[in-house]
């Protein structure tokens, strides 16, 4: 998967050290920020898939943070982090357009859990508005519809989930067991050939008689969607 970028707003300096510690650990590309107006300003001219953001900071405090990041049209998903856990603190960080609270203390892998649900919440609300493109092969997340040219495409919802993967990835060798853990939700089994089967349903439908080839094969390490030559190794 794309490595997801995260802009940490927090001032005290032992959970700075933990947090950017461990989430790099987990794969994330991590900012940091130790004051809210850089916080601020950080968030509002990046582009981060999420924002670990702390209530109390100095210079500008995290509510408000976050209530201006919405005004500025900031759609990066923001977890809120508060040592108060008053059903009225929640409501207010929600209400000026936080995604998810977590009181502190808490467990790092509760953080990393209640990350990743809103990583897959942005993801799919980003979807619900995205046109895909590779070549002259079109996918519509807001019609679940594919085009080749002026040939619609008929997909089933796997086939349009492994589409998308794929395309989000052009120009990428995603190997079967990405493909299986992202598309399929499953651990890698090697005896399974049910990649390789959806892999050959895509093919003759994306690929009518004529057309040059998208859907490329690395073998020995996986597939790829690009406008190259069909085998790549």
């Amino acid at each position: 998967m794309n490595i997801a970028k995260v802009l940490l707003i927090e001032d005290d300096p032992r959970i700075i050290s933990f947090l950017e510690k461990g989430l790099r650990a987990e794969g994330y590309d991590v900012d940091v920020s130790r004051d809210g107006l850089h916080g601020y300003e950080t968030a509002r001219d990046g582009d981060f898939d999420l924002i670990v953001l702390d209530v109390m900071l100095p210079k500008l405090e995290g509510i408000e943070v976050c209530s201006r990041l919405r005004a500025d049209g900031c759609q990066s998903m923001i977890l809120m982090l508060t040592a108060k856990a008053e059903l009225h603190d929640r409501i207010t960080g929600l209400n000026r357009g936080a995604d998810d609270y977590l009181t502190k203390p808490f467990a790092f892998d509760e953080l990393v859990a209640r990350m990743q649900a809103l990583l897959r919440r942005g993801q799919q609300k980003r979807r619900s508005t995205m046109l895909l493109q590779v070549g002259n092969l079109q996918l519509d997340f807001r019609t679940k519809t594919a085009q080749r040219g002026q040939r619609r495409i008929e997909l089933t919802a796997k086939e349009f989930a492994l589409l998308a993967y794929l395309m989000e990835h052009a120009g990428i060798v995603v190997s079967r067991a990405q493909l299986l853990r992202d598309v399929w939700r499953m651990d890698f089994d090697p005896g399974t050939k049910v990649v390789d089967v959806y892999i050959r349903y895509l093919r003759s439908k994306i690929e009518h008689e004529g057309e040059p080839p998208l859907l490329h094969t690395a073998r020995g390490f996986g597939y790829m969607i690009n406008v190259e030559e069909k085998d790549i190794m």
